[in-house]
């Protein structure tokens, strides 16, 4: 199914602009979004990305690269991360503006807001263990679990905080198994997976923290 045009154009609604999302999405498409602040995007990303892509058999992933997230410290400039994440991304996956121009602050209104937009899209919401582990932090994660289906890819030393978080424990009747993935997209949330593979250790923190050892004036 191609990505480059978009059949219908939906309503868009309060705090989006027409043409400013840098997506043509087709009605039935099945749409991963993996959002992140990508500070800076790794190898890790790349690997959780097309884990659930692959996985999951979806036509297209789009990495959100967040404006800022409310629960870090303020990261680089939003332009270098989106370029970090361009330079990573590969295949069927394409890096967006979408949050900054929905003009969102969580991700449970970034959601809502593309749900609105492309109704016709199936959208999953795409995440790392280590993210699962802490979701309960996150704006109305309860909602968002009844928003849209997710799908988690495991990541080195995560696993055993993602299936024992709050998260995991409230919605342990919502878990598919790994062999129903290709499912999800047309699964009623709450319904999510999560993904076992080969491990890559790739971080962002430990990028920065070598950025700074060669560059002792570089941003930590």
């Amino acid at each position: 199914m191609s990505a480059v045009r978009q059949s219908r154009a939906p309503r868009p609604p309060a705090g989006g602009r027409p043409g400013r999302l840098g997506l043509h999405l087709e009605d039935g498409m099945a749409v991963g979004l993996f959002g992140g602040t990508f500070n800076p995007a790794h190898a890790g990303h790349v690997h959780v990305a097309e884990t659930a892509r692959k996985r999951l058999g979806l036509d297209l992933v789009v990495w959100l690269v967040a404006p800022r997230n409310p629960l870090k410290a303020r990261p680089a400039p939003l332009k270098v991360r989106a370029n970090s994440a361009r330079r990573l991304a590969r295949g069927t996956s394409v890096v967006s503006n979408a949050e900054e121009a929905l003009g969102s602050r969580y991700t449970i209104d970034t959601v809502r807001r593309l749900k609105a937009r492309f109704p016709a899209v199936r959208f999953v919401w795409i995440m790392g263990s280590d993210s699962l582990a802490g979701l309960a932090r996150w704006r109305d994660w309860i909602g968002l679990m009844h928003e849209i289906p997710i799908a988690v890819v495991a990541r080195p030393g995560a696993s055993l905080a993602a299936l024992t978080s709050p998260v995991a424990r409230r919605f342990a009747r919502a878990r598919l198994p790994a062999r129903a993935a290709r499912r999800l997209a047309s699964r009623t949330p709450p319904a999510w997976v999560y993904l076992v593979g080969p491990w890559n250790y790739a971080s962002s923190t430990a990028l920065r923290q070598l950025t700074v050892r060669h560059d002792p004036g570089a941003r930590a």
